[in-house]
């Protein structure tokens, strides 16, 4: 499991412009209005070979009384939650209360902390950084989020701090890992319930029971399976919303932990926004992935019912269309068998091993199919192909020069290695290498 950095701080002082530069996209929701970001983003960042999960967060703000406690406990469990601990300020309105009682909260923490003074894009600001010094947390780091004016500080800071990357030695590799996630109320703790054989998770009607991620390992037909039971992940729109919705980071971790990622629709919803948003993690993460409607009990039926949703799915979830699709009732304990059938040969997918002589002469069939296409820079040849990991199966491509590689054609590569290889449900990497940058 790669260790966690947050971001924390008062509104409106560029964490969100912050978190964008250091992952390299614009995934989080940026705005001059105070506390924009609405939900805790999360995402994988990468500085000197040395990788880590972002969280940025929602600013503290302490005059908004009625919500203080709330506001606070959020706070804390991301600081509890994280490896080492971004604390940003920003030069412009100077040091102020909230930046005082945010201080005052990390005093008490072991964590390395790193302040931040942010909006530092002009030397006549260098001199504003002083007065960070009395809050007593170290050399104050200044950085422009917005012009990416030193980052590279502040991330050469982080990586001194990072606990080595968290393996999970656990379980045995030809132990079936999976997790259950999807949004909140979808059924995730009644499937637990049912694959477990026991009353082991509270089922509730209320969302967001479930806050921790259990483990319990269970035996189907003689074979030996991990199931990991997730707190829900929900999207909200209030930034005041109670400590539960950082249950995201467990989910998180719990999918790391995995080979499989269940995601879970509720059918008598139907697919909603944050379904995509869920899978969208498992995909992240590079996990083989089982899409499961739950509920199937409540939806009215005829012969064409299943072909439609079916069809709804592969419109909606476009990015895993590698996932196989199963329908259940977890309630009613009604095809839970088609899950463990999937659930093998996901994990023989994803533990796919292909010799190098067979997967060279399916590249090769593949290119003589369809010719790389000829570009004002010339042509790209594939001069070697090898299979350099599992979990999920990685593949290195030796050619002339990978700049003349459309991502259109490495998709009909994969797809090519998909057909021919039968690896359901698992992603698949594909790496390109100039010859001259030398062998794996």
């Amino acid at each position: 499991m790669l260790p966690k950095v947050a971001i924390v701080g008062r509104p409106n002082v560029g964490k969100s412009t912050l978190f964008n530069r250091i992952i390299g996209s614009r995934l989080s929701i940026t705005d001059d209005a105070k506390g924009i970001t609405r939900d805790r983003i999360y995402a994988k960042a990468t500085w000197l070979s040395r990788s880590f999960n972002l969280i940025d967060t929602g600013g503290i703000e302490i005059s908004d009384a009625p919500f203080l406690a709330e506001i606070k406990a959020q706070a804390q469990i991301a600081i509890d939650e994280a490896d080492v601990i971004l604390f940003v300020t920003e030069c412009r309105s100077g040091l102020t209360d909230e930046d005082l009682v945010i201080a005052k909260m990390l005093y008490s923490v072991t964590k390395p902390i790193i302040p931040v003074v942010n909006k530092v894009d002009d030397q006549k600001f260098q001199d504003m950084i002083y007065e960070f010094y009395s809050l007593g947390l170290g050399d104050p780091y200044p950085v422009s989020g917005a012009h990416g004016i030193g980052l590279g500080d502040i991330l050469d800071e982080v990586i001194k701090h990072l606990p080595s990357d968290k393996k999970d030695e656990t379980y045995p590799d030809d132990m079936i890992k999976f997790s259950i996630v999807g949004r909140p109320n979808v059924g995730k703790s009644s499937l637990f319930n049912v694959l477990t054989g026991k009353e082991r998770v509270i089922v509730s009607p209320i969302e967001g029971t479930t806050r921790d991620a259990v483990d319990t390992v269970l035996t189907y037909n003689k074979r030996k399976y991990v199931v990991i039971d997730t707190a829900g992940i929900r999207k909200s729109g209030k930034v005041y919303e109670n400590a539960e919705k950082y249950s995201v980071i467990r989910a998180l971790d719990a999918i790391d932990r995995s080979d499989i990622g269940l995601v879970l629709i509720d059918a008598e919803k139907g697919i909603l926004e944050q379904d995509k948003h869920v899978a969208g993690y498992v995909k992240d993460a590079y996990k083989a992935c089982l899409i499961v409607v739950n509920k199937w009990d409540l939806v009215e039926k005829d012969t064409k019912t299943m072909k439609k949703w079916t069809e709804e799915i592969r419109e909606n979830f476009q990015f895993i269309n590698y996932a196989p699709i199963v329908f259940i009732s977890a309630k009613y304990n009604k095809r839970i068998q088609t899950i463990y059938d999937e659930l093998d040969v996901l994990h023989t997918s994803y533990n796919m091993r292909i010799s190098t002589g067979l997967l060279n002469q399916v590249v090769s069939d593949a290119v003589a199919m369809n010719p790389t296409p000829l570009t004002p820079r010339g042509k790209g040849k594939i001069l070697y192909a090898t299979q350099v990991e599992t979990k999920p199966p990685t593949f290195v491509l030796f050619v002339n020069d990978e700049d003349l590689f459309h991502f259109s054609y490495i998709r009909y590569l994969e797809n090519t290695l998909r057909k021919n290889f039968e690896l359901t449900g698992t992603p698949v990497k594909i790496i390109l290498r100039n010859k001259d940058k030398g062998d794996v």
